[in-house]
């Protein structure tokens, strides 16, 4: 066996043993990587330029902790699923999904601010004001449409995004929406945790041990 073929048979083993995991434990996982998001990305002033760490100190960002960890009461919904539960359980997903979006913008704020061209026919660029808005305050649509022009997540995780979107709004559709299942919705949890590792992952930090990790206070819980 090559090097690399020994490499992508641990990877490819690697991922089928983090598929296998209960759904418990993966939002375990989310919970604990939100945890160590907020802890580090709370407070960053002489590490972030001041205007992202102004606008990161001001983010809810321990709030996002809060909302994955309460993931865990929507797979134990006992069958049929009343519509109300399913409603509240896509919104939670949407307010992670927004929020873990939105941290990157921040994060990246004199870029993210800089992008005109990019902002341009996303909804991210004020015309008559002639600049781009804050992404603090950026409609999730918007935010989506924002990182697939700029090409920032892969497909997967921008249909992703979109699917939980479309299932999150019908908490204030008047309209007939489909609502999706419960099978879908704990499908799109573990996607989530791709989804956020990736956005973590992409963050700066000054050392390895800052980083967070799937591991953390919430396995005890």
């Amino acid at each position: 066996m090559t090097v690399a073929s020994i490499i992508a048979d641990f990877h490819a083993k690697q991922a089928a043993a983090d598929a296998a995991l209960p759904i418990d434990r993966v939002v375990r996982q989310i919970a604990n990587r939100h945890f160590g998001l907020a802890r580090f990305w709370k407070e960053v002033k002489g590490w972030a330029p001041p205007e992202a760490a102004e606008m990161l100190k001001k983010a809810r960002l321990e709030r996002l902790t809060a909302l994955a960890w309460s993931l865990r009461h929507w797979p134990a919904l006992p069958e049929p699923v009343e519509e109300g539960d399913l409603i509240l359980a896509w919104a939670n997903l949407g307010a992670l999904v927004e929020g873990a979006l939105k941290l990157m913008l921040c994060v990246y704020l004199k870029d993210f601010l800089a992008d005109e061209k990019t902002g341009k026919g996303t909804g991210a660029y004020h015309g008559k004001k002639e600049k781009m808005l804050d992404p603090d305050g950026l409609r999730l649509d918007v935010v989506i449409a924002y990182y697939e022009k700029r090409e920032l997540l892969s497909e997967e995780h921008l249909k992703l995004a979109r699917r939980v979107q479309n299932y999150r709004n019908v908490i204030h559709a008047f309209k007939s929406a489909d609502l999706g299942t419960l099978e879908e919705f704990v499908d799109a949890v573990r996607g989530y945790r791709s989804l956020l590792r990736n956005i973590s992952g992409r963050l700066p930090y000054p050392d390895d041990v800052y980083e967070p990790q799937d591991v953390g206070p919430f396995d005890e819980k």
